[in-house]
């Protein structure tokens, strides 16, 4: 009797241990899983946006958040996972921690420079990307900016008046205003830099305008193209931009 018991209990911890979704893995991006038949959002974790583009005036433009989704489902695409549901967000996904063959998914994405930790939804991984940032795993070697201060910077640009204020990794200070205006947003998504870097539609050649130049009211940045902003010439020039001519 008490066998039977004692079994009884290990099959309702266990359940309890994976109460939520559980099938095979069809990685969407970074962070986001189907798991079976539903969509998970992995817990605590934070990854570029698909059409996110990183970069720095050290570095090129590239397309760091399709790299993350195709290094994420070279690891994880048609595994199976074991999930553990922590909430629902406000898309109707499934927040989960997940597990492969006894592995944390979120914690090897952050582990490995993938992703970084969502500390507003947990400290789970605060310790595990410090380490990948100290050692420059992944996006920590390259230049880049947290998914969330990105999100940030575009909701800037299309709000003039506002900021972000919140970054990630590879980020530079820009001294601009009073103490209490100043930020720290990288340069490439900063609406306070006023030169605009451009890449031709018909050539795919970078041209940057200054204010006053004839075209500089009409261009627009786009981030997912590669655009970006600067704050002087000198830094277009040495980041791979000419000039405009008029």
């Amino acid at each position: 009797m008490l066998r039977i018991s004692l079994l009884a209990a290990a099959f309702a911890l266990a359940s309890v241990t994976h109460a939520g979704p559980d099938g095979t893995i069809r990685v969407v991006d970074g962070d986001t899983f189907k798991v079976g038949d539903t969509t998970v959002r992995l817990h605590a974790i934070d990854a570029p946006e698909t059409d996110q583009m990183c970069g720095d005036a050290n570095s090129p433009a590239w397309a760091c958040g399709a790299w993350v989704r195709d290094k994420a489902r070279e690891m994880f695409e048609g595994r199976h996972a074991l999930c553990s549901a922590t909430d629902t967000d406000r898309y109707g996904r499934t927040v989960a921690k997940c597990a492969v063959d006894g592995q944390d998914v979120g914690e090897r994405l952050v582990s490995d420079g993938l992703a970084f930790a969502y500390r507003q939804y947990g400290m789970d991984y605060d310790l595990t990307e410090k380490a990948a940032a100290v050692n420059a795993r992944g996006l920590h070697g390259t230049g880049v900016m947290s998914p969330a201060a990105f999100r940030s910077a575009q909701r800037a640009q299309e709000r003039p008046t506002q900021t972000a204020s919140e970054t990630g990794a590879k980020t530079v200070t820009v001294n601009r205003g009073t103490p209490q205006t100043r930020t720290l947003v990288p340069n490439a998504v900063n609406p306070n830099c006023k030169i605009k870097g451009n890449i031709s539609i018909s050539s795919g050649e970078r041209i940057y305008h200054v204010p006053g130049q004839d075209y500089y009211a009409k261009t627009r940045i786009s981030l997912q193209k590669g655009e970006r902003w600067f704050c002087t010439e000198t830094e277009a020039r040495t980041a791979g931009w000419r000039k405009a001519r008029n």
